[in-house]
């Protein structure tokens, strides 16, 4: 093999760094991240449990919240080890196969969990807005079929971002400036042209979050509507207070997810330890969130803890 065809082929490792500036700070930093996620763990795996084994919780909504706590569990669980091992030992080192793994299902599950959330809010515009056709529009097979076809989706769109970047040439710098190994992150040590995986990112971006925001809005906007004009006042209240809790999940998954998502293409002015922060946290706070707002917050599954 000539020095020229070693000089870009891919790498057998790859080295994160963490967070960029913060590397002193790293050590403490992970006291809260390792709280966090145990939490996140703890709390995913009690709401799976608890659903599974209560029949009278194999409802649409409940069958969605257990997608919604193992796809939390996967992308927390993909990502959190590696980066306490970081943090804590300063082993960055990670094969260059387990970094495109770890890619995968990184943004394919933050597409499924995408899904889910506009599948949740579509299963309360429906229950809220229609309620009588509720449990015939949205029937056992139709919920199964749905998170099926949104799982499908993130295999299908995720996976040629990985068959691309394992096609590239890379170059002698292997260190990427971030937790985890990224879509962008790690494009940014390719060597050869990257606008077919810059093009490919975008368009599974606008795909993903463009239609689930738009679906997720128009639900919300409907939900709102109806109870807007409920007589009782204290039934808007309810009916306010639970949509305003959904609503602060919703947003505690895209802000993060859309600024770093833009950052990487046109925040060059951000601060990186700003921008790795909010892409760490961006994978730890909904899967803390969920279990809180959703377990927590709905009686049914609460009095089955009680």
């Amino acid at each position: 093999m000539s020095l020229n065809s070693t000089a870009f082929s891919h790498p057998p490792f790859l080295l994160l760094i963490g967070i960029p500036g913060l590397e002193k700070e790293q050590f403490w930093i992970a006291f809260p991240f390792c709280i966090m996620y145990a939490i996140a763990v703890l709390g995913n795996i009690a709401l799976l449990l608890i659903i599974m084994a209560e029949p009278s919780l194999h409802e649409p909504m409940y069958l969605f919240l257990a997608m919604l706590a193992f796809t939390d569990l996967v992308l927390s669980t993909s990502t959190l080890p590696k980066m306490l091992g970081i943090f804590w030992l300063g082993y960055g080192e990670i094969g260059f196969l387990c970094c495109l793994a770890q890619l995968f299902f990184i943004h394919t599950f933050s597409s499924v969990e995408s899904g889910v959330l506009m599948a949740m809010a579509l299963d309360r515009y429906i229950a809220i807005c229609h309620p009588l056709r509720h449990s015939s529009i949205l029937s056992v097979p139709v919920v199964v079929a749905l998170e099926s076809l949104v799982l499908v989706r993130g295999v299908l769109l995720v996976s040629p971002l990985c068959f691309l970047l394992h096609r590239m040439p890379f170059c002698q710098h292997h260190v990427i400036s971030h937790s985890y190994c990224e879509h962008m992150a790690v494009v940014k040590l390719v060597c050869g042209d990257t606008r077919v995986n810059v093009i490919y990112g975008l368009f599974v971006a606008f795909i993903v979050i463009g239609s689930d925001m738009i679906l997720i809005s128009v639900s919300y906007t409907m939900i709102l509507r109806v109870v807007m004009r409920l007589s009782s006042a204290e039934a808007r209240l309810k009916a306010f207070s639970t949509c305003a809790s959904h609503v602060c999940v919703i947003l505690a998954f895209y802000v993060p997810a859309l600024f770093t998502f833009l950052t990487h293409r046109f925040g060059q002015s951000i601060p990186p330890p700003v921008h790795i922060m909010v892409a760490n946290l961006y994978l730890l706070v909904p899967p803390v969130l969920n279990p809180i707002v959703y377990g927590v917050r709905t009686k049914k599954l609460w009095d089955r803890v009680v």
